[in-house]
């Protein structure tokens, strides 16, 4: 599982391009926004303390 994450999650980030993400995020609302990037945070530190274990 843990080989199957780590490159899926390479191809999820460098198929978003950072231009489209943020005229996603402006098209939706400012604080769906933030939203938005405090749930990929929040995605991100889980993700890190399993590898971490």
């Amino acid at each position: 599982m843990k080989k199957f994450i780590l490159p899926s999650l390479f191809i999820l980030l460098l198929s978003l391009s950072s231009c489209a993400a943020v005229e996603g995020i402006f098209k939706v609302g400012y604080y769906a926004g933030i939203f938005v990037v405090v749930f990929v945070l929040i995605v991100i530190a889980f993700i890190y303390s399993k590898f971490k274990k």
